[in-house]
């Protein structure tokens, strides 16, 4: 049975003899052991963490550029090898896995213009032979704790950019799929990363509070769940940290009568069923604006058939099984509750079964029509293959329901009317904001992050706001003495 163990000074390296274990979706078999971190763990991978930060953060930012520009080659060199991890331990088509990746690449790319995106601003003569200029600094010792759901993906949104800074990263990887952190880590060693920059720890929540309550860690990032966001934003908060916590969602994709109905199909299909829903920009409520409802709904229930639910093996599998069990029976018993509050289920993705894997955590796609706002089921994240029809008499009606939910993560509306999109763009009160595209993400030379319920913090990840995340900011004033004094000063110069 393969052991996963942690990653310390540049080499696997565990003290703990607890394990969890690891399964295949698609069968349920248990296919590795991972280590159940101690304290002991804990404190050793903060020592290494400690020691060679200050050495990595006088290393020149050209320098750290280097490396980070050998990583992106060796990533590129074994991207097929990374998404086979990714797909084996998560469930995801091997297509869908590859693409996280190259998403996950892009930071990496972005980050190796630090030299650049460190500079600092110059103003000469503030006042009377003063100048003044900023710095940006490494914070210290950074740590990210992150989901299941794209295990390259968003772990390569935080600690390219936090390292490239002159930041050591201590990454608290999913238990649930946690090998791909651990090929990351060998690729960026072998790319020329000192030991102890990049460290990968594994457990469960005694890790988390750890990694909350030490002194020695100046950041934490997160990407998961809205209660779990709010409470590692608490925690961080109470111990003095900076914090960037991003949490649930459930996006938006408005479907305007003059749309392209087709093409909104296509995003709907895509973005609600693709990953199995797993997704935090998973599409899960389609609003159907006027009279194009009955056809919408008809399309996606026809298109919705098509799809086809296979292990990542299978090269023609449109999406795969979920994370666990659990979780399956988590989704089954939302789309029970769905029914049980009145919707009306066009599409049952319940007890789906495939030949051969019929131990396997398939959901199929699951189709709800006359969803309406007070129903759990448009509530509450679901983060599965369920996307609901709500039913709405015009664009005021839809832009209210999108402004007025919890979350804010992202949204989308289909329109062939420019005034439209320009007033939806501007008036919605959601961070990632998307026209005529069905997953708004931004690229890596932008921002991710949410508002509401979906973002807790004051920095989205990568791009810029990473960059000012994992530094902070230092101005200096400076004058050069003249050989006669003038005498003490008392009030504040101001020419």
């Amino acid at each position: 049975m393969k052991k996963i163990n942690n990653y310390v000074d540049g080499s696997l390296n565990s003290i703990s003899k607890k394990e969890l274990s690891v399964q295949d979706p698609s069968t349920g078999e248990e296919i590795a052991k991972v280590v159940l971190s101690s304290i002991d763990d804990f404190q050793k991978i903060i020592e290494s963490s400690k020691k060679s930060q200050i050495e990595w953060a006088n290393t020149t930012p050209l320098k750290r550029s280097r490396i980070l520009s050998n990583y992106k080659t060796l990533i590129e060199k074994n991207i097929n090898e990374l998404a086979e991890i990714v797909s084996m331990e998560h469930g995801k088509t091997l297509a869908d896995a590859k693409g996280s990746v190259t998403r996950g690449l892009e930071v990496v790319e972005f980050a190796c213009g630090i030299p650049h995106l460190l500079k600092g601003e110059f103003s000469q003569n503030v006042g009377s032979n003063i100048d003044s200029w900023s710095i940006r600094q490494p914070l210290g010792i950074c740590a990210g704790i992150t989901p299941f759901n794209f295990p390259a993906m968003v772990p390569m949104w935080m600690y390219p950019i936090a390292i490239a800074c002159g930041n050591s990263f201590i990454l608290k990887p999913s238990e649930k799929d946690p090998s791909c952190s651990i090929r990351l880590a060998e690729l960026f060693s072998e790319a020329g990363l000192p030991g102890g920059v990049f460290n990968v720890i594994h457990g469960d929540k005694h890790v988390v509070d750890l990694i909350l309550s030490n002194e020695e860690i100046a950041s934490v990032s997160f990407v998961g769940s809205t209660p779990v966001a709010k409470y590692i934003y608490e925690q961080s908060a109470k111990h003095g940290k900076r914090v960037q916590a991003l949490g649930g969602a459930k996006n938006h994709l408005v479907v305007m009568p003059d749309a392209n109905l087709n093409q909104a199909v296509d995003g709907i299909i895509g973005a609600g069923y693709g990953s199995a829903g797993e997704r935090c920009m998973a599409v899960s409520v389609a609003v159907a604006v006027g009279d194009i409802a009955d056809e919408l709904v008809e399309k996606i229930h026809h298109e919705a058939q098509k799809l086809k639910v296979a292990p990542w093996t299978d090269t023609e599998s449109d999406m795969g099984p979920v994370i666990s069990k659990d979780h399956k029976d988590k989704i089954e018993n939302y789309i029970s509750i769905g029914v049980k509050e009145g919707a009306t289920l066009v599409e049952d993705g319940r007890n789906y079964k495939i030949q051969g894997y019929e131990n396997g955590n398939f959901v199929g796609p699951t189709l709800f029509d006359h969803v309406t706002k007070d129903m759990t089921i448009y509530k509450e994240e679901i983060f599965g293959p369920v996307v609901s029809v709500v039913r709405v008499k015009n664009y005021d009606e839809a832009l209210n329901l999108v402004n007025e939910h919890a979350y804010g993560n992202g949204t989308t509306i289909y329109t062939s009317d420019g005034e439209i999109s320009r007033h939806f763009t501007t008036n919605s009160k959601i961070g990632m904001v998307g026209v005529n595209v069905p997953i708004p993400v931004p690229m890596a030379f932008h921002s991710f992050g949410g508002w509401k319920q979906s973002l807790f913090g004051d920095h989205s990840v990568h791009g810029m706001e990473g960059v000012h995340f994992y530094t902070k900011l230092k101005t200096v004033t400076s004058r050069w003495p003249k050989s006669i004094q003038s005498g003490p000063e008392f009030v504040l110069p101001t020419n």
